[in-house]
């Protein structure tokens, strides 16, 4: 196994600081940025035909305005969605950047800065409603390095076909049939449970567990990237891919934990696609996660043995348990520029939530369409439909008073949570879009004593 490893990839701790330019100043910035750059570029678009073939850059910023009004609650406690009214801004920045070294060989570097907060600091619900809030209230703008990767491919047959550089992959030439791998710092996101049309909180929905199956708790750390190595097999069709990666110290957490043989994560995944103008894809996801996790069923023994007022995970944690899952993905693309998606995931739910959410079951289904019927066509209407649920021990954990990393209203009448969401993004201008989005929260954090919310979202784009 092979790791990239500068001290530069843990980043700075840092505050959480909300952005504190006017909204005037911003739209300013944003449209200097926009007359002085030569053309707006997305993430995965070509770079400047001035570039040298060796060399690719792109940049992007997202701005998300969001909040909701009071709603009933019959109790709350300290992981609650707060029942009043409250509004809050998030702004993610990052500048990708990959160097051709050989002909199969690339370096990629991305740096990228994360502020704002999330309404209530990202807590109270299983399916957060802002997938760019980093979820600590100990960091804050401060730039870090996002991704910082080797990159080798084999093509395997003399076929050739065309192919953008992207953040991920500097070919604009590759074969059909490849083997590719990476090592260094990522995102498990970056490869596994991709979607066309759930999987972008930038241009598409923003609720993490739309954009990601909520039930696959992948290895990162509380920004989302992890250290490891990846390795993909194409074929036509077919793909095939593989990781293994650092789990982090704690759940939650910034710090990863380099003891190999107690904590990591393997994920395999395998995809078909299927049919070419209106084709799909279909893919399956299986992970194993080690970690020094604590256990529902022990945290549940202590307490109803009288030796803890009320169940604490964080007190049962040992070395080398693991968590495991699996995941179901689908995309079909039909006439008139309509698209569908759906998922569904499962996870074992024995052992502690620990890196993405509390979810031990999944599923959703919604689709969008671009707006070539109304003449706007890079416009784009989205809409989805996600339900999250628990396993018999971790609601009894709640329920008896116990915290997650990210739920806990003191008590629970469990069910199932359901997230209604809608946007619309409009394009503006070259890379600049603006979107509003609603999400209609029934459940919030699996409590029916409690909701449901609705939350109204803004958010603004610029692609260069």
């Amino acid at each position: 196994m092979l790791f990239f490893i500068p001290t530069l990839l843990g980043g700075a701790r840092r505050r959480v600081l909300r952005p504190s330019a006017p909204p005037g100043l911003w739209a300013a910035v944003l449209l200097a940025l926009l007359v002085g750059a030569p053309r707006a570029r997305a993430q995965d678009a070509a770079g400047a035909a001035s570039l040298p073939d060796w060399f690719w850059w792109a940049a992007q910023w997202n701005l998300i305005g969001q909040g909701h009004g009071a709603f009933p609650a019959q109790y709350s406690g300290s992981n609650s969605l707060r029942n009043v009214s409250e509004f809050d801004v998030s702004s993610v920045e990052t500048f990708y950047s990959g160097f051709r070294v050989a002909p199969d060989f690339d370096l990629l570097l991305d740096v990228e800065s994360a502020g704002g907060k999330g309404i209530s600091s990202a807590l109270g619900l299983a399916g957060y409603t802002n997938l760019d809030v980093v979820r600590s209230p100990d960091l804050g703008p401060t730039p870090y390095v996002a991704r910082a990767l080797l990159h080798w491919t084999w093509n395997l047959s003399p076929a050739r076909e065309d192919a953008a550089p992207s953040y991920l992959s500097l070919a604009r030439r590759q074969a059909p049939r490849r083997l590719e791998f990476y090592a260094g710092k990522f995102s498990l996101a970056d490869f596994f449970d991709t979607n066309a049309v759930g999987s972008d909180s930038h241009l598409q929905f923003l609720n993490w567990a739309v954009d990601n199956d909520a039930a696959y708790d992948y290895a990162a750390d509380t920004r989302g990237y992890t250290l490891g190595a990846y390795a993909e097999y194409d074929d036509g069709p077919w793909q095939t891919r593989f990781a293994e990666a650092l789990m982090p110290k704690v759940a939650n957490g910034l710090s990863l934990d380099w003891e190999l043989s107690r904590a990591r994560s393997e994920n395999f995944e395998l995809d078909r696609n299927y049919g070419r103008q209106h084709g799909g894809t279909v893919r399956l996801l299986a992970y194993l996660n080690h970690a020094r996790m604590g256990s529902y069923g022990e945290a549940l023994a202590q307490w109803r043995a009288g030796l803890v007022s009320k169940p604490d995970i964080t007190k049962t944690r040992a070395p080398g348990r693991h968590k495991y899952g699996f995941g179901m993905n689908w995309e079909q693309r039909l006439p008139a520029a309509l698209r569908l998606f759906a998922r569904a995931g499962w996870n074992d739910g024995h052992n502690e939530s620990f890196v993405y959410t509390e979810a031990e079951d999944t599923a959703e289904a919604g689709g969008d369409w671009a707006g070539v019927q109304w003449r706007r066509p890079q416009d784009k209407l989205g809409w989805a439909w996600v339900s999250n649920g628990l396993g018999a021990l971790h609601r009894a954990y709640l329920a008896a008073g116990g915290l997650g990393f990210l739920l806990g209203d003191g008590a629970l009448d469990y069910g199932r949570e359901d997230i209604l969401e809608a946007y619309y993004t409009v394009h503006l201008w070259r890379g600049l879009y603006a979107a509003a989005d609603f999400q209609d929260i029934h459940n919030p954090g699996y409590n029916r004593a409690r909701g449901p919310v609705a939350v109204w979202a803004t958010r603004m784009h610029v692609d260069f």
